[in-house]
Formats: structure tokens, sequence, C-alpha cells
């Protein structure tokens, strides 16, 4: 299936985005991404994401609106990231599953996290280090009018 939009969700609670964090199998490099995913045919671009977050983070979600539209990273394997905006409704985060079978060979979701939108001094060195996840949360943090840090 060829991916040309990822469509993810930046779930927000009290000022906290969730994140989760892949490990590959192949030599257990780790990485921070927003949870979502590629849209099945006849899907809706909000079905995909509430699907996409039940499956990777075990919550339900209550789709806000489109936050972001954005061309993807150069080496990445999207062509654009669809962010929306979304608020967890039912369930524990916790560490999902990747159900298409190419992917659960490559990587598995190993953790969830929230981080505090309102302090990115805060954020592990390994979000800050990252060349796609960083810019992303960012700019979803910008989007939502968070002030940058004053240092």
């Amino acid at each position: 299936m060829e991916r040309i939009i990822r469509y993810q969700g930046a779930i927000i609670r009290d000022g906290h985005i969730l994140l989760i964090k892949h490990r590959r199998h192949a030599d257990g490099c780790e990485y921070w991404v927003i949870p979502g995913g590629g849209r099945d045919p006849g899907e809706s671009e909000e079905g995909c994401v509430r699907r996409e977050m039940r499956e990777e983070t075990h919550l339900d979600v209550r789709v806000e609106r489109l936050l972001l539209d954005q061309p993807a990273h150069p080496d990445g394997v999207y062509q654009r990231y669809k962010t929306y905006l979304c608020v967890p409704i039912a369930g524990r985060a916790q560490p999902g599953y990747e159900p298409e079978p190419d992917a659960a060979r490559a990587y598995a979701i190993s953790e969830v996290a929230w981080f505090d939108l309102r302090d990115e001094t805060a954020w592990e060195p390994l979000l800050r280090r990252d060349s796609i996840t960083y810019p992303q949360v960012r700019c979803i943090r910008e989007a939502l009018g968070y002030l940058p840090d004053l240092l």
C-alpha cells in the first residue's frame, strides 16, 4: 500500500501531549513518535485517527479538528503529515500494537509518555535530538498557543 499521508493524533490532556516510543527489533534503537498511520480504504480521516489512537495507545479519543497539514520529512515514508487535535475520552494510555505485519516485524511500541507542552526543557534528550518528531511537536506546541521557553 502506498503511503502518501500520515494521519496523526495530537492527544492533549492538561497541557501535555501523548507520544509513543518505537523500538526497532533489528538494533534496539528507540525513538518517540506522534501516534498515527495510514488510512484504510473507505475510512474517513477522523475515523483513521480514532482507530490509530485506539490501536497504538489504548485510548478512545474525540477528534476536535485538523491542527496541522505539513509536508513530511524528506527522508520519511510519507509525503505529508495531517495532525488532528484529539482529546482522550476513555481508556488508560499504554503501549498498543502495530497491526500491519511489515511494521510489526520492524518495531514494537514499547512505551507511552505525556510531555508537557508548557516546558520544552523538561522533554527527554531522545525527543529533543529527533529530526522528525521534535520539529513536529514544536509545531503542535506553537499551533496550540504555547509560548517558547524563556531561558
